[in-house]
């Protein structure tokens, strides 16, 4: 384990989505990826596993840090036969680093499997040469391929498609999102100690400020929006898409001001910064971009049929 795992046992468990408490989950973790933008990704999916098995009525194993391994890529599906877990998933964040993860397996009707890593280590081949670049490079996120990885009924999460079809899960996909913030109001802390006090930084300064005071409202109202309907699959579906693009876009907006704002200087010269702006970038497009678009314009035209 690594000091990043340390650290994550060490935080305290935010409240789970639609509890009554979900802006101040939203909130937490945002504040958390503020401090730490590695720390938030493994912590943003220990804490959305800890959601999906209370979803599912069951405990999380005691001491556990968890993950959740649900990327699915076409052609690259992981197979669960015969009690066996086989073929390669990409993007599994926190590979070695781990104790337990949630897996998702497509083939043949899509299952969340409840894997203990340490116990079935021999039958992981983990694979983090294809993560090429620096950004999130602590987070340990790799390729793995199952080698006949056993499991049992107990490890079974939920009927096939459960994970999909469940109400929590596009509440709990406002999670990343919290994250994204997180990440960029972390860029705007940085340029509110910069002394460059010229007409066109002190303008994007302006921007910056009021970028994070709508990133922090936006993840307010969510939580609460949340809370008023949290079993309401279709309606957290939309919520979901929404908030994602707003944060989405606010983040791709501080991007910019502190490139135009601050120059190269910042991205060439300070590892703190250079690190995070590469981070950022690369998080957000968890988003899908258009293809998020495209699915909510679908919701909303279905919903006025």
């Amino acid at each position: 384990m690594t000091l990043l795992t340390d650290q994550l046992r060490a935080l305290t468990e935010p409240a789970l989505p639609g509890s009554g408490e979900t802006a101040s989950r939203h909130i937490a973790l945002m504040e958390i990826a503020r401090r730490n933008l590695s720390l938030a990704r493994l912590a943003e999916a220990h804490f959305d596993a800890i959601a999906i098995l209370a979803e599912a009525g069951r405990s999380p194993a005691p001491g556990a840090v968890y993950g959740v391994w649900a990327s699915e890529i076409p052609g690259q599906d992981v197979v669960c036969e015969d009690y066996r877990l086989s073929g390669k998933k990409r993007f599994c964040t926190g590979a070695g680093l781990l104790d337990r993860a949630l897996i998702t397996a497509r083939s043949p009707d899509h299952r969340l499997i409840d894997v203990d890593l340490c116990k079935h280590e021999s039958s992981l081949l983990i694979d983090t040469s294809e993560w090429i670049t620096p950004a999130f490079a602590e987070t340990s996120t790799a390729t793995v391929t199952f080698q006949s990885t056993l499991f049992t009924d107990e490890d079974i999460v939920g009927p096939p498609r459960w994970y999909l079809d469940r109400p929590g899960f596009w509440s709990g996909a406002i999670g990343p999102a919290a994250c994204w913030a997180g990440g960029a109001l972390g860029l705007v802390d940085w340029a509110r100690l910069q002394k460059r006090d010229d007409p066109h930084t002190l303008a994007h300064l302006g921007a910056l400020i009021s970028n994070a005071w709508h990133l922090r409202a936006c993840l307010v109202a969510a939580g609460d929006e949340i809370d008023k309907h949290p079993k309401d699959a279709i309606e957290n579906h939309r919520l979901a898409l929404v908030v994602r693009h707003l944060v989405e876009s606010a983040c791709a907006e501080i991007l910019t001001r502190v490139g135009r704002g601050y120059g190269p200087y910042p991205l060439a010269l300070d590892p703190g910064i250079s690190r995070r702006f590469a981070e950022v970038e690369l998080y957000i497009r968890q988003s899908h971009a258009e293809r998020g678009l495209a699915n909510l314009g679908s919701l909303i035209r279905s919903s006025a049929s």
